[in-house]
């Protein structure tokens, strides 16, 4: 279980992303199952933190904000993105059948002890470490409350999750079939295939598929270091 993070190219020439996905058995195309619900148009399609949808923990220790989940209603989904606030240190829930990447968002850090004897801390924000959501874990807050986003993909697609550093220079994301973009700490402009350039703010999720899309930060004056951003692709 690494860090999934890579650095931004500093040239000015925009750079496509690619990654090493989790493979897992294929999709069963004549079972029915899709990638995306109705209400998840194919192009790029902004979802405001504002809207995002308050869920109890599935062990009841807590609360998430729910981003996205596909399908939208009833168990099991496919995938889910969410926003966790964590009062507490505990167990998190069992998600057998699950890949989980996991991103500090707020807060002075947290431990995972997990099942088989390994830890892993997540100090700075834009930190992130993935997990099978079968191994059983145990969740340490170092200094008070923290927040972290949580990316759960069923065992039956492909995904490919991770955090880049987004700095001026322009960069572009690549997906195959669907993709989300989730703005860890600073603003970004996003230009897609077609339409007008929109602004995502910290904690926006953007959601879109078999494209191109370009990103740059906003911000009033330069920041010397590169703004973490997370990305994810879906595929059968």
């Amino acid at each position: 279980m690494s860090r999934l993070m890579s650095p931004l190219s500093s040239a000015s020439r925009p750079k496509v992303l690619a990654g090493t996905a989790w493979i897992a058995s294929a999709l069963d195309l004549e079972s029915g199952c899709l990638l995306y619900d109705s209400r998840v148009p194919t192009a790029l399609n902004i979802i405001r933190r504002s809207s995002f949808t308050a869920v109890p923990w599935k062990n009841g220790g807590g609360m998430t904000q729910e981003a996205l989940r596909v399908p939208a209603r009833g168990d099991p989904f496919l995938w889910r993105l969410s926003v966790a606030h964590i009062d507490s240190s505990g167990p998190f829930s069992d998600f057998t059948g699950y890949r989980r990447s996991m991103v500090l968002l707020r807060g002075a850090g947290l431990t995972l002890e997990f099942g088989d004897g390994e830890r892993r801390d997540l100090h700075r924000i834009g930190d992130s470490v993935e997990f099978d959501g079968a191994m059983p874990t145990h969740c340490e807050l170092l200094q008070g409350p923290c927040v972290d986003l949580n990316f759960m993909v069923s065992k039956s697609l492909r995904a490919d999750a991770r955090v880049v550093r987004v700095d001026r220079s322009p960069a572009a994301l690549a997906a195959p079939e669907s993709a989300l973009i989730f703005s860890v700490e600073a603003p970004l402009l996003l230009h897609g295939d077609a339409g007008q350039p929109v602004r995502l703010e910290p904690w926006d999720l953007a959601v879109f598929s078999q494209g191109t899309v370009g990103l740059s930060r906003i911000e009033p004056e330069p920041i010397s270091l590169p703004s973490a951003v997370f990305f994810a692709t879906i595929s059968h």
